[in-house]
């Protein structure tokens, strides 16, 4: 049984190149990523213009994850307001069958 390489993909953040592994198939999903990344810091560069490497990263990093709970969160909200709507749904039905 012969196990197959996983391309390796050289991407460019904050001007240093870094060789990546990404599974066979998610290699548009690594570029999308790193896209994203490269906005935010670009973002954050903004905002904040003296801040350089390391700080620079983290701050984006936390950016990106901040926006990410913030996704999960409303998410979260929607699936229960979806899953009481379901309820009430399945209740009204219930109610008109038992009154046939």
């Amino acid at each position: 049984m012969r196990l197959q390489a996983q391309p390796i993909n050289v991407v460019s953040i904050l001007g240093n190149d870094y060789s990546i592994k990404a599974p066979q198939g998610q290699e548009e999903t690594l570029a999308q990523a790193v896209r994203m990344l490269n906005a935010s810091l670009a973002d954050t560069k903004r905002q904040y213009p003296t801040l350089i490497g390391d700080k620079l990263l983290v701050l984006a990093a936390l950016n990106l994850c901040s926006r990410q709970i913030e996704l999960q969160r409303e998410h979260q909200q929607t699936l229960e307001r979806t899953q009481a709507q379901i309820d009430a749904t399945v209740d009204a039905i219930v109610r008109t069958i038992a009154e046939q």
